[in-house]
């Protein structure tokens, strides 16, 4: 299972990188905005360069051609990236032709097995879901994880799942334990991960027998 971080920060990522929560990272709408300009280039060859790990980056485009343009854009700036495109009927087609001309492509607004199956034929490598479009929906992340990894299986479709934004640590065990290969979750909620109620309680109970101990004499 590895962890993408939400994030646009270099200062975000080199500390979750730093502890090993950093297996790539995803890019938000916001970040795709400046990823279109000089300096969001220069910022996704930067993080490219520093960390070395995926980077998922959305296009922008709502055409099949201006997605394709916008996508091989993105894939000259490093090998890292992964273009994000959605599944809508105007990507399948640019989806398809990057995939043959190896560019790594992620498929989003995939939220049942069917169309999971359909994007890994595209040639999508990775189906992204959005836990909080579910929840709108009523169902729940396990049983949607569940039912993709059973299909894309069934269907010999080599393709990641990765559940995005989940928004606590229930919904995070809840994912994995249904078969998630990635999980994109912003470093606020990843870090709160840590924490447990029981946790003080076992800390100040350590530091009450660390203060009780005899001390050794010089």
């Amino acid at each position: 299972m590895n962890i993408f971080v939400e994030t646009i920060s270099p200062d975000e990522i080199g500390r979750a990188a730093a502890t090993g929560f950093a297996d790539g990272v995803v890019f938000s709408d916001a970040a795709y905005a400046g990823a279109q300009s000089p300096e969001g280039r220069d910022l996704l060859a930067s993080v490219a360069t520093d960390f070395g790990i995926p980077m998922c980056v959305e296009v922008e485009a709502i055409s099949g051609a201006d997605m394709y343009r916008e996508a091989r854009e993105l894939a000259r700036i490093s090998d890292h990236i992964i273009v994000q495109l959605p599944l809508v009927e105007d990507a399948i087609a640019p989806m398809h032709k990057l995939s043959l001309e190896g560019i790594r492509v992620g498929a989003t607004f995939v939220f049942n097995g069917a169309q999971a199956v359909l994007a890994a034929k595209a040639g999508a490598s990775m189906v992204r879901i959005s836990l909080h479009d579910l929840d709108t929906q009523g169902r729940t992340s396990a049983d949607a994880v569940t039912e993709i990894r059973s299909l894309l299986e069934a269907s010999d479709c080599e393709c990641d799942v990765m559940v995005a934004s989940p928004a606590t640590a229930a919904q995070f065990t809840e994912c994995i334990s249904a078969g998630a290969q990635i999980v994109s979750i912003r470093p606020q909620i990843l870090h709160s991960l840590l924490l447990h109620p029981l946790t003080d309680r076992g800390v100040d109970r350590f530091l009450s027998g660390v203060a009780r101990r005899p001390r050794m004499r010089d």
